[in-house]
């Protein structure tokens, strides 16, 4: 596969990642985890509507990276985003994740796959800038 193919391909996928988190699990509440996770880190009162908007965050993360806008910010924004939210859930709430502790290996790998598609398989590699 070639890499303006691996990275139409990785785009895509990384896209339907944020989208169907975002869509499926929070906002729609199919995977009430989800809301379980956001109740625990930042209070039951209004975990229901914090779910829904982080849902909606990610949907619109969904868009913008297929949006190709900004890609290398969308890059960085991706990473610490899931950084950070697995970070809180391994600390807080590692009884709820899908796989445990496990589930931060298979966050570094997502993040693994953001970077390596943004900076090695994108036509902008090389560039400095952020664009």
């Amino acid at each position: 596969m070639r890499n303006s193919s691996l990275h139409t391909f990785l785009t895509y996928s990384i896209a339907f990642v944020w989208f169907a988190n975002g869509l499926y699990c929070k906002v729609l509440n199919l995977v009430p985890r989800h809301q379980k996770i956001v109740s625990v880190i930042l209070g039951d009162q209004y975990a229901g509507v914090l779910t829904l908007l982080i849902g909606l965050a990610e949907i619109i993360m969904a868009i913008w990276i297929l949006s190709g806008f900004k890609s290398r910010l969308n890059c960085i924004v991706q990473i610490i985003v899931i950084a950070m939210m697995n970070s809180l859930e391994l600390l807080f709430v590692p009884h709820l994740l899908l796989w445990g502790p496990w589930n931060i290996l298979y966050a570094l790998i997502f993040i693994l796959i953001i970077y390596s598609n943004e900076y090695h398989f994108s036509k902008n590699k090389g560039h400095v800038r952020i664009s």
